[in-house]
């Protein structure tokens, strides 16, 4: 796959910090592997102003305090000058690929860029690979997110899946739509930061032995905020919350950008998380974490949770507080499991853009 160039296809400018470090870290992977990766730099003034606004409103259903608003202002503009220092393609409409920069592959993927519910990415042409200006359109880690397995494609999005070279997902929904869809079984591959941590490791390299464990999401049910609670002041830990508001946090730090939030994450004594790649992060960092999942994101993190055999990580209605204090206090042994499937994520790499 040496000097062929290769466009990253994804939603590389959500305020979000999974959405970033998969973009960051699949770009910077394919180019470790000889690529001249870029991200392909997409562009819309509705769905910019869409993340804009929910760059300010995280929290929903809750209402944003008019004293938050500064350090979201300052978090969104981190990430805004993060997104100037990716390896972007020249701009382009999203409505139009055919303005797009010629690729040898396209790589669809490494988010929910296939979810029908996206509030608004959903049903775009474009990440189903139509009008890309590419020799060849391939999956990675690509994800209906909530769009339920139950739930069959209509034929025009079928039909465009058929177009792939080859199609890879990251969690079994996804695997059993495609399947169903298709009759054919797409590969099961790794997150990018999972497949590539040494781009997440490096930013995260600080000492261990810290007093804080990070807490990453939001609107957490109430046993576990008191289990956690009762963990940390066992242990004297300062609970941490990153990129949003949990008032029983003991610190806020609502204006992390990109880079201090994979920092915090790998220094973390440990991750109380209901996101999918709080996961990812503890896993890629090898940190103590639990997680609590939500009905939007069960099926990407249940099966992640299956693939890296951390099932126990996922805590539900009724956990123990001995057993949520065990999970804190001990690291996942989930490298065996995560590196068989990051040797099939290269082999599907190697085959998909030979």
């Amino acid at each position: 796959m040496r000097n062929i160039k290769v466009g990253v296809l994804t939603f590389h400018r959500c305020i979000n910090y999974g959405s970033y470090w998969q973009a960051r870290a699949l770009a910077e992977g394919l180019k470790s592997r000889g690529c001249d990766a870029v991200i392909l730099d997409h562009q819309c003034r509705r769905t910019t102003r869409a993340e804009w606004r929910n760059a300010f409103q995280p929290t929903l259903p809750q209402r944003t305090p008019r004293g938050d608003y500064v350090g979201y202002a300052a978090k969104t503009r981190g990430f805004l000058q993060a997104f100037a220092a990716l390896p972007l393609s020249q701009p382009f409409p999203m409505d139009d690929p055919g303005a797009m920069e010629p690729c040898d592959a396209v790589l669809v993927g490494s988010d929910e860029v296939w979810n029908f519910s996206h509030p608004w990415y959903a049903a775009q042409p474009l990440f189903f690979g139509e009008g890309l200006r590419a020799k060849r359109v391939v999956a990675y880690a690509a994800s209906f997110g909530c769009h339920d397995s139950a739930t069959a494609l209509d034929e025009p999005w079928a039909e465009r899946l058929r177009r792939f070279s080859a199609l890879a997902v990251r969690d079994d929904n996804s695997r059993q739509i495609v399947r169903q869809t298709l009759g054919a079984e797409p590969a099961l591959v790794l997150d990018p930061c999972l497949q590539f941590p040494e781009s997440v490791r490096r930013a995260s390299a600080l000492a261990d032995g810290t007093d804080e464990a990070v807490v990453y999401g939001h609107n957490f049910p109430a046993a576990l905020i008191t289990a956690v609670r009762d963990w940390a002041k066992a242990r004297r830990v300062r609970l941490v919350s990153v990129g949003y508001r949990n008032d029983w946090a003991d610190v806020q730090r609502l204006d992390a950008d990109p880079e201090a939030f994979a920092q915090a994450m790998g220094a973390a004594r440990a991750v109380i998380t209901n996101f999918f790649h709080g996961c990812v992060f503890a896993l890629a960092n090898a940190r103590p974490f639990v997680c609590s999942g939500t009905a939007y994101r069960w099926h990407k993190i249940a099966s992640l949770m299956d693939v890296a055999q951390a099932e126990d990580r996922l805590v539900i209605e009724g956990a123990s507080d001995p057993g949520i204090h065990r999970l804190l206090d001990t690291p996942p042994a989930s490298e065996p499991a995560l590196g068989r499937l990051r040797r099939r994520s290269s082999a599907y790499l190697d085959h998909a853009l030979a």
